[in-house]
């Protein structure tokens, strides 16, 4: 009983491993290739489980999802007028006809990223070499991945392969070159910033002279009236105190004395040499009598 039940569970292990040996199961993500003792007999598309004969057939699997080539470092390329640019470009592909893309590359990734590369390098080449600078960093972009993409995919589907999209991620010059053009770059930048400094303090200039201009106008117009209103008001104060002095001539007399006191000893200081008899002290010696 007990040699039974061994057998059983021998017999058990060795169908389980024959099963195993005998069924393989393809994923979504996959493409697969049945060989038999070497040569391609079927292609498996479509995910489910399969069976194959063991120790007589292999399968191989490949990705069937959508691949991304990126250049890395940037390629340079010449344009039509003969100057360098530095261009950072990525490819999306995938695997199309599994069974072409293994009799030709035979199933290497590596080998059919290189075939890519290679024919994107020259379209890119041939297509750079039509354009100018300004072309192929902004005005023709569009045509141009357009024109690689058509020229890629004429040579990737000999190698089993779809391309899908081609994409500059980025177009500069190159390090040597973009220095000179950031020195010029900054040389007008000054140069436009110079000038506008000096329209600006040309400006300021004729600014500043009007309004010197207008304050010496104002400034004359207002010593003009003034100088006018002061005149008017000594006028009318002369007719004043000649109507008022020749009503008393006496009183005139006395109060221009005042005056003459009042200027000439307004500072202690003050020394005047005179004869005493002198008329200037008529007042002083006798107010009283000074109209006789």
């Amino acid at each position: 009983m007990k040699i039974n039940t061994a057998n059983i569970l021998v017999g058990a292990v060795v169908v389980l491993v024959i099963a195993s040996l005998s069924m393989f199961v393809v994923d979504q993500r996959q493409t697969a290739i049945v060989f038999q003792l070497g040569e391609m007999i079927s292609v498996k598309t479509a995910p489910g489980l399969y069976f194959k004969v063991p120790l007589m057939q292999n399968v191989r699997f490949f990705d069937s999802r959508l691949l991304t080539l990126d250049t890395g470092e940037p390629e340079r390329y010449i344009t039509a007028e003969k100057k360098n640019v530095m261009v950072d470009s990525f490819v999306k592909w995938r695997i199309a006809d599994v069974k072409q893309y293994y009799v030709s590359v035979g199933g290497d990734e590596m080998r059919a990223r290189t075939r890519l590369m290679q024919t994107i390098n020259s379209s890119m080449r041939e297509e750079f070499g039509k354009r100018s600078i300004h072309d192929v960093i902004s005005g023709e972009r569009d045509q141009i991945m357009q024109a690689v993409l058509q020229k890629t995919e004429a040579d990737a589907s000999k190698i089993g392969v779809q391309v899908l999209d081609v994409r500059l991620k980025r177009v500069d010059f190159p390090p040597e070159i973009s220095d000179s053009v950031y020195r010029r770059m900054e040389a007008e930048r000054k140069r436009v910033a110079n000038e506008l400094r000096a329209t600006g303090f040309a400006e300021s200039e004729k600014i500043r002279a009007d309004a010197d201009r207008q304050r010496q106008v104002i400034l004359a117009g207002a010593y003009r009236d003034a100088q006018r209103i002061k005149g008017e008001g000594d006028a009318r104060a002369s007719v004043l105190y000649a109507a008022a002095f020749g009503r008393n001539p006496e009183f005139y007399a006395f109060y221009r004395s005042l005056e003459a006191y009042k200027q000439s000893f307004k500072n202690k200081g003050d020394v005047m040499v005179l004869d005493p008899s002198s008329v200037f002290f008529k007042y002083m010696k006798s107010p009283g009598m000074g109209g006789k």
